[in-house]
């Protein structure tokens, strides 16, 4: 298995499928198959201070794994914690028959969910959902392509799960809402803002930023990697 050192992030984009356990309502374009790579060689389980990548086959899911939309990116790490696994997903824009629309507006769901395996069968750790509601303009809900990654910062052998989206409801040229949530084990940390837009020849709007109390008093290293990756994402890319 390629074998990751803790002195750098490890990323595994697996671009999304059309698949999903639950049916989902959403009349997005389907997204072409994720790819699989398969890190199983050459391991050092001994390590503790590496994040060790192995293979995640989305046609053979361990027992367990249950989750709404179509999946955008997947990864399956082994840490301190065990087998892990996370799925984002997005609903694409559609009307949820749940919700009251009062504007007759559409919907958009993005999920992120996080499973530890044991024998082959998953066990829902933490889950994050964020969405637009009824939303009568254009609307955008869409995890930032190439941000789902998995780190050692702190090289205590966890895994810290990064997830970056934005979302928005606008009928103008506006920036839209963005944020970072991290994850180490089941601590907590969010980042959350705006990304910036340019309205005019060097005349931007947006792009600020606060961190809430867990990255302000969690270790720098953690604060340091959130804010690069906001400069990193901070223009819209189309």
């Amino acid at each position: 298995m390629k074998q990751i050192s803790a002195l750098f992030f490890v990323s595994l984009l697996m671009v999304g499928c059309d698949s999903s356990e639950t049916k989902s309502t959403s009349n997005s374009t389907p997204a072409k198959t994720p790819q699989v790579v398969d890190t199983s060689e050459n391991s050092d389980k001994k390590k503790l201070d590496t994040i060790e990548m192995v293979k995640l086959d989305l046609k053979n899911l361990p027992k367990g794994i249950k989750y709404t939309g179509n999946i955008k990116q997947a990864l399956r790490w082994i840490d301190n914690n065990g087998d892990n696994i996370v799925i984002t997903t997005e609903t694409g824009i559609y009307q949820n028959p749940k919700v009251k629309h009062e504007n007759d507006g559409t919907d958009a769901d993005l999920n992120a969910y996080h499973f530890l395996v044991s024998e082959n069968e998953a066990e829902s750790s933490w889950k994050v959902n964020d969405f637009i509601h009824d939303c009568p303009t254009d609307l955008e809900a869409n995890f930032i392509k190439n941000t789902l990654q998995v780190t050692d910062l702190d090289k205590n052998g966890l895994g810290e799960v990064w997830i970056m989206y934005k979302k928005a409801c606008r009928g103008d040229v506006s920036p839209a809402d963005m944020k970072i949530i991290m994850y180490e084990g089941n601590s907590r940390f969010k980042m959350s803002g705006q990304n910036k837009i340019e309205f005019g020849p060097g005349d931007y709007l947006g792009g600020e930023f606060t961190l809430d109390k867990a990255f302000k008093e969690g270790p720098k290293e953690f604060k340091d990697f959130a804010k690069n990756l906001w400069r990193k994402n901070i223009m819209p890319s189309y």
